[in-house]
């Protein structure tokens, strides 16, 4: 058990060093735009700016992620005025005073592209709730609210006038609202009304173990038809291993608030499905997009290994192993570990690379871009640092 303890002490502090000496310093000198307000997120290997564009979610992501840090790790006054400044940024230029959130903004903050996305709101909902909670402010408070609000109003039609398909042909809906909503519930809840959040919590839950949970495959499906039933086309076919197994350790964190062991026990046997079926036998990695039956998916890139779907794959087997001690759990975190650092950290610069090809190699050598910004690695460090604390403790605790 001794053995055990400092193995899981010195993973820990491998994470959190990781996160606390290279990649946030990273975004806290290369990514704040002085100037203008905001952050750059288009950085090269070396933190060099490359596109001046800002990307609302990636803007709510920074200003979420430092205000984390600030509230949750040490009280840095460097980290709170970098939250800050991104939300006053936010605040100022992100919306359409109806807090509808633009998806991309010229780095002045005029706006390029329309609220059309939905998720530029969830995104710009936890920054001003975690800030708001980090800084007492009522202001970032009612943003919060007011944005959470947009949300769930569109939760029937996200796209809303902005969207592409002919109504009534061939009506779908797609996994990546409840899953994310999952987690900006538990965010949202120092906000929320009691009743009102549960009733969020329960609604999302049933959406993802239910509807988008197939126990026919033993898989979660990324979009079903309006009645919740299977549809054979590209859509309805389409799996993203790495949307499941982040949304299984959303569904643990949940299920930890409720009290429900089972929750926690059928998210642990779905995220091990999705790991061993989504594992590239042949290169290694977990592959991008596939498709259930087998056919040739739609996404030219299918077969990329994408960093924040190997990163939140080690924060889901970590929580899996965590709450119910599954070696299995612990077996996969190691492969996905030894597969993640080998190929995605860059031993020469901070901050990790993104996109690799099939067998692994860098595709690009950048840093953060129009979807990569200071959110799956950091919080993944973050939560793994933590993770393996809490694990190390119950080593520990054995032992007594």
């Amino acid at each position: 058990m001794e053995k055990k303890k400092a193995y899981f002490s010195e993973l820990s502090g491998l994470y959190k060093n990781e996160l606390l000496n290279r990649v946030l310093p990273f975004w806290l000198e290369k990514s704040q735009d002085v100037e203008y307000g905001g952050y750059f997120t288009c950085l090269d290997r070396e933190g060099n700016v490359f596109d001046t564009d800002k990307f609302i979610w990636l803007q709510g992501r920074q200003v979420w992620m430092f205000s984390v840090m600030y509230h949750r790790v040490q009280k840095r006054e460097d980290w709170l005025a970098c939250a800050r400044q991104g939300a006053e940024f936010l605040k100022k230029y992100g919306h359409d005073g109806e807090y509808n959130w633009y998806f991309s903004l010229t780095r002045e903050g005029s706006p390029l592209v329309e609220p059309y996305n939905i998720f530029s709101g969830t995104f710009a909902a936890m920054a001003f709730s975690q800030l708001s909670v980090a800084t007492q402010n009522a202001e970032y408070a009612e943003i919060a609210q007011k944005t959470f609000s947009q949300v769930l109003r569109r939760m029937e039609n996200p796209k809303g006038r902005w969207n592409k398909a002919v109504p009534g042909t061939r009506n779908m809906k797609g996994f990546s609202l409840p899953m994310i909503l999952c987690n900006l519930s538990l965010e949202m809840e120092p906000l929320l009304e009691k009743d009102f959040m549960e009733e969020t919590v329960e609604t999302c839950i049933h959406e993802v173990m239910d509807v988008f949970y197939r126990p026919e495959l033993g898989l979660i499906v990324e979009n079903v038809a309006a009645d919740g039933s299977l549809a054979d086309n590209f859509d309805g076919r389409l799996l993203n291993p790495g949307h499941a197994l982040e949304a299984m350790w959303f569904i643990m964190d949940l299920g930890v608030r409720l009290g429900r062991k089972s929750l926690i026990e059928k998210a642990v046997k779905i995220a091990l499905a999705e790991v061993e079926y989504g594992w590239d036998k042949t290169h290694g990695g977990i592959f991008y997009f596939m498709d259930r039956l087998g056919r040739p998916p739609q996404q030219l890139e299918w077969d990329q290994k994408l960093w924040w779907v190997h990163i939140e794959t080690l924060i889901t087997m970590l929580k899996g192993y965590q709450l119910t001690g599954r070696e299995e759990c612990l077996e996969w975190f190691h492969r996905v570990h030894d597969y993640t650092w080998k190929h995605f950290m860059d031993p020469e610069f901070p901050e990790w690379y993104g996109y690799l090809n099939r067998e692994g190699e860098v595709l690009l050598p950048l840093k953060g871009g129009k979807w990569k910004g200071c959110f799956h690695v950091p919080r993944g460090l973050y939560q793994c640092w933590k993770t393996l604390e809490e694990i190390e403790k119950t080593c520990t605790s054995e032992m007594l």
